[in-house]
């Protein structure tokens, strides 16, 4: 099994931003799903569609699509990768980290 190390900011500032100020746990799960993910490069792109991102979160297909498009607003996903049926791409953003 393999560990997955979170930078204390994800818990510490990011959880209560989105869970209790933007009142969206959904897309934080969505974010830690996708930043799960993203290990093999931080700026590589993560090919998974909404459905496979439903299934494997438990959430319903619509709130998953919705909590990426605020992800993407609060610039947490790259807003400007385009994502399509075929090419189902979204990279994950880290703004605390230079």
């Amino acid at each position: 099994m393999q560990r997955l190390i979170i930078d204390a900011y994800v818990t510490d500032v990011l959880m209560p931003d989105l869970v209790g100020h933007d009142r969206r746990p959904a897309a934080f799960i969505v974010y830690l799903f996708l930043l799960r993910h993203s290990r093999q490069g931080p700026r590589d792109p993560i090919s998974m569609s909404l459905q496979t991102i439903a299934t494997r979160t438990g959430l319903s297909k619509s709130s998953v699509q919705s909590s990426i498009r605020h992800l993407k607003r609060r610039r947490l996903l790259d807003p400007d990768l385009q994502s399509t049926v075929t090419d189902p791409l979204r990279r994950i953003v880290r703004p605390w980290v230079r």
